[in-house]
């Protein structure tokens, strides 16, 4: 698949579907599932998420680096692509495993809880070099003034179908009888296939070349030089903007699932579809902006977002409790409305940003520079989230189970903290739009 036709090809487009879908669906199963599961086979205490989702972000961050450094200098997107997506699907499934570990004693749940982190580590090693650094780069490798508002459209529009697959397809796979290994097994499977099917079906752009400046470790450390990383004046503020919006996005949607499903009472189906729905409504509402990014209206769209967001967050933050939803149907109206005007926001502030920065990249160094964004995007995120969400759901969510164990439920606090911090998002947006004014 040459550089012309890979851009417009029948091929090229279902090879940014198969591959996107398959990768976000295995990413949404670990931002959601992965912490309802630690709910229902481990233990109902946020400290083990807030463990998952610090390592898996360090994890995730190391191999990015890494692996954009080796896609560069071998001017090769295809194989991190194929043995990343085959590794991550491998070990979601052996993630399931630690679920028949015995639990015998305290000391003993210690040990499972570190598995657990251990092999969401391992499963986001690989899955940052297959998706994040691989399928990224060879993506920015096919971008063009004409084909970037339609691949930023898809880039952003499948996070929200994986969102909204995932959640229903995983609630309906977890079942009644929470058979979480059912649901781990289908998604790495699923994986494993897309990354055999690209074996035969990818190839990188004829204009791929390597990038090789100086000796492997010269090249891996240049990237950590920040004096020259900041003079990306607009990309530096960009990548804050995206820091600070998932901070926000990290206190709240890791411990949704088990809002809605430990304290408001809905099984995990009924809650996939209450999010299915409010999220399929705000993808259609968000394509009109495809022509805004365009026109390059990016600072207007970001704005809006987070206007959109806020209302949700606070709609489900002050107006959501346990005394006014019913959980045994969908129908749920301020819920609904709460999701719908966050899954807005969502969109349109990924839709817009995920454009916005890869337009900034310096084109000898987009594998390095996607591991400069994971930094902004799941790094600092994931570690700084937990320490604002985790105290917040302790201090809100105590309570004291029918066997005496203390025990700790997120309410509806963690979307006020998320909302505070989400409002910190338009500091930064205001410097990066003076600077592309510029």
């Amino acid at each position: 698949m040459g550089k012309n036709n890979a851009k417009s090809g029948i091929g090229f487009w279902l090879l940014i579907w198969l591959l996107g879908l398959a990768g976000q669906l295995c990413w949404n199963m670990e931002n959601q599932w992965f912490n309802t599961f630690v709910y229902a086979k481990i233990a109902e205490d946020p400290t083990i998420i807030s463990w998952m989702l610090a390592i898996s972000a360090a994890a995730t961050t190391v191999s990015t680096f890494l692996f954009g450094c080796v896609s560069d200098r071998k001017g090769n997107r295809k194989t991190l692509v194929s043995v990343g997506y085959i590794l991550w699907g491998i070990f979601t499934i052996i993630f399931g495993t630690t679920e028949f570990m015995n639990k015998g004693s305290d000391s003993a749940l210690i040990g499972i809880a570190f598995a657990v982190v251990a092999a969401d580590a391992i499963m986001s090693f690989f899955g940052s070099m297959g998706n994040d650094i691989g399928f990224n780069a060879w993506i920015n490798d096919h971008m063009t003034s004409d084909n970037s508002g339609a691949l930023g459209a898809a880039l952003a529009v499948q996070p929200v179908i994986g969102t909204i697959v995932g959640t229903i397809a995983g609630g309906l796979l977890v079942g009644a009888d929470d058979n979480y290994m059912r649901l781990f097994t289908v998604i790495g499977g699923s994986v494993i296939l897309l990354g055999i099917v690209s074996l035969f079906g990818m190839k990188d752009v004829d204009t791929l070349k390597p990038s090789i400046k100086g000796s492997f470790s010269e090249q891996f450390f240049s990237i950590f030089n920040i004096k020259a990383y900041l003079q990306h004046r607009e990309l530096v503020f960009v990548n804050l903007m995206l820091a600070v919006y998932f901070i926000s996005f990290n206190v709240y949607f890791s411990h949704l699932g088990n809002f809605m499903i430990y304290y408001l009472g809905f099984t995990a189906d009924t809650m996939g579809f209450i999010e299915g729905v409010g999220l399929i409504v705000a993808m259609f509402v968000t394509i009109p902006a495809i022509k805004l990014i365009k026109a390059d209206r990016s600072s207007l769209l970001i704005f809006a977002a987070i206007i959109m967001n806020s209302i949700g967050l606070l709609a489900i933050g002050l107006f959501v409790s346990p005394t006014n939803v019913d959980p045994s149907t969908i129908w749920n109206p301020n819920l609904m409305a709460g999701m719908l005007f966050v899954g807005v926001g969502y969109i349109l502030f990924l839709q817009t940003i995920t454009v916005w920065s890869k337009r900034l990249y310096p084109e000898d160094s987009r594998g390095q520079f996607e591991g400069i964004r994971i930094v902004f995007y799941v790094l600092i995120p994931m570690v700084i989230a937990p320490l604002i969400s985790n105290p917040v759901i302790k201090k809100s969510g105590e309570y004291v189970d029918e066997y005496g164990f203390t025990e700790y439920l997120p309410t509806n606090a963690v979307f006020i903290a998320g909302l505070i911090v989400l409002l910190v998002t338009l500091i930064p947006l205001y410097f990066a739009d003076r600077e592309h004014k510029k």
